[in-house]
């Protein structure tokens, strides 16, 4: 079963099981969006993998099912800064 892990591993933006923007790769590294297509080009900077949008668990299956709280961040990954 996912993690569903709460971040991105890159930018640390929140990604809440019901978020569209997470992206995961195989091994379920997590990583926004964004953070995928600006700052990674769409390969995961620790398998090497591609990333898939992560599916959307149904609300009543977090009840018995719920979704990890355990942030992950990846050191020496710079996202992109707004000016």
């Amino acid at each position: 079963m996912l993690d569903l892990r709460p971040n991105c591993e890159c930018c640390d933006k929140d990604l809440p099981p019901e978020s569209r923007e997470a992206m995961i790769c195989t091994f379920e590294c997590t990583f926004c969006a964004d953070c995928v297509t600006d700052v990674l080009s769409g390969v995961c900077p620790n398998c090497g993998g591609e990333f898939v949008r992560r599916p959307v668990r149904p609300a009543a299956k977090l009840i018995a099912n719920p979704a990890s709280t355990r942030r992950v961040l990846r050191e020496g990954c710079a996202p992109i800064k707004a000016a």
